[in-house]
């Protein structure tokens, strides 16, 4: 899995029931996601998190990764 210091980028998708909530994944500035670079369970998760936006997540946001 890459490590979330070394990528200074991340696409969010926020829940949209709990503020607290959601998933956040590398990826490069315009928000795409390497696939290949990530474990079986966050490519899962990933894919889990864009079928669901606008269902229980928000439309996902490309954010600077502290």
């Amino acid at each position: 899995m890459i490590e979330s210091s070394s990528v200074p980028y991340e696409l969010r998708f926020q829940s949209l029931f709990d503020s607290g909530r959601g998933f956040a994944f590398p990826c490069d500035p315009s928000g795409l996601v390497d696939l290949d670079q990530l474990s079986d369970r966050a490519r899962n998760n990933y894919l889990y998190a864009r079928a669901m936006v606008g269902r229980e997540l928000a439309v996902p946001a490309v954010r600077r990764n502290h």
